[in-house]
């Protein structure tokens, strides 16, 4: 099997440095970018299987870059950065990242984090279940697939599809979602729910507007349908 490649994204020639040495110990092979522009040429003409953001970089916002990323690339962010308080953990799990690791930080500990996303992005075809040619997943391993490539939803939004795709053609109502999917942890209202389904029809539907998977049952609320 090739080494997987991985891209560190670190205007730090020392934490760069540190980080390369111990991955490339462990098996991986290495790219290294101090700035954004660098970073998305890299990916442009590298096959990156995992990318390691800092999130403050000097020509671009790490949270920036990241979106970027996510718009052109289906691979794992893992953020390691100086910023670790709760707003900008939560902020950087919303927008995609993968896993938050903050400075200063063991590099022990990073590889254990890259090793663990890597294995959720790996493919179990004994666990995916083919909903049809466009859409299949993997509840086992938290993977959601469009046309054989990974889908990134939000911590909630995977939540909302799991309880969903977990019990087939059963309607669960807007309350019903807060209750199972969100476990309660909810501080908005029921509709709420209306616009995590906006976002999740965007990511998963063919057409968003005729939805084929996450369908409305007026006056209830919604079901997964499966053929």
């Amino acid at each position: 099997m090739d080494k997987q490649n991985i891209l560190i994204i670190d205007d730090e020639d020392k934490i760069r440095e540190l980080l390369r040495v111990y991955i490339e110990n462990s098996g991986y092979k290495v790219f290294e970018a101090g700035d954004g522009k660098n970073a998305m040429e890299i990916l442009k003409n590298q096959k990156i299987h995992l990318v390691i953001l800092d999130l403050m970089l000097p020509d671009i916002e790490g949270e920036e870059l990241c979106k970027e990323i996510r718009k052109d690339y289906n691979i794992p962010v893992i953020m390691v950065t100086g910023k670790t308080d709760e707003r900008s953990m939560v902020y950087g799990l919303s927008i995609g990242a993968d896993d938050y690791i903050g400075k200063p930080f063991s590099p022990r500990n990073v590889m254990a984090r890259i090793e663990a996303v890597l294995r959720r992005y790996s493919i179990d075809a004994s666990t995916m279940r083919v909903q049809d040619d466009y859409l299949s997943y993997d509840l086992d391993n938290k993977l959601v697939m469009v046309q054989g490539n990974i889908v990134h939803l939000t911590p909630t939004e995977y939540k909302i599809f799991e309880t969903l795709a977990a019990s087939p053609n059963r309607v669960f109502s807007r309350e019903q979602l807060i209750t199972y999917a969100l476990e309660g942890e909810f501080d908005g209202y029921d509709r709420s729910i209306d616009t995590y389904i906006k976002g999740l029809r965007q990511k998963i539907e063919p057409d968003r507007k005729k939805p084929r998977y996450i369908t409305t049952v007026h006056g209830v609320g919604y079901r997964f349908m499966k053929t």
